[in-house]
């Protein structure tokens, strides 16, 4: 808390607020002064100014290591809260159980394992026997377009090229195409053209027969 300013004749009386009294009633100190004398000099209301910068940057890194620790608090629940470590524990000691049972049973496993497994049936229960007929037929699938497959990965790198000679091939069917209507085009013609002269044949050929026989009649009646 602030003390008192003995310079304030508003304060508690005192020897300091007297004597203004006194200096203020013999007309020595006007009251003006008095109040330019409450003023605070720029240099301390600055220094005042930089203390409350200086506790607000301090609150508000003590606020972000509280964040921060919230934070770490929130990404390490599951190593510190009793319910996911009871859960851990327990799967820990079923894969413990497991690697027992594993053990125990290595020999006879090894045995098994070198064992060829042809002309033997897996135990599998009645429920999954569909499902095992679909992978079965998924298996048989895969396997007959398997080399489709694995052509069409070893062809990836090599894309581009085919893609540029596919390009190349259309290029040269269009010109083909082309070339083609042309074709039918002209053979269309000439076609209406074999007609026309098919029309026009049997006219050539009975005129030359009419000057046949007139040139005829013309030879025996010389």
């Amino acid at each position: 808390m602030a003390a008192a300013n003995p310079w304030d004749p508003a304060s508690a009386p005192n020897a300091a607020g007297q004597l203004l009294d006194r200096l203020v009633a013999s007309g020595i100190v006007t009251e003006e002064m008095l109040n330019i004398s409450k003023k605070r000099a720029p240099c301390f209301v600055n220094f005042s100014r930089q203390q409350q910068i200086s506790d607000i940057q301090a609150e508000i890194y003590q606020k972000s290591l509280e964040i921060e620790l919230l934070e770490l608090e929130k990404d390490t629940a599951d190593l510190v809260q009793p319910s996911y470590l009871a859960e851990k524990c327990h799967i820990l000691q079923s894969m413990n159980s497991h690697l027992e049972a594993v053990l125990k049973e290595k020999r006879s496993l090894r045995q098994r394992l070198l064992k060829p497994m042809c002309q033997e049936n897996l135990p599998l229960e009645a429920i999954y026997h569909r499902s095992m007929v679909h992978l079965v037929e998924l298996a048989v699938t895969f396997i007959e377009r398997l080399e489709t497959h694995l052509e069409t990965i070893r062809n990836v790198p090599h894309l581009d090229a085919s893609l540029k000679k596919m390009n190349k091939a259309l290029a040269n069917m269009d010109v083909l195409v082309a070339k083609t209507e042309e074709l039918a085009e002209n053979i269309l013609t000439w076609r209406e053209q074999q007609k026309e002269i098919s029309l026009y044949i049997p006219k050539i050929l009975a005129e030359e027969n009419y000057l046949h026989k007139y040139n005829t009649s013309l030879s025996s009646c010389s």
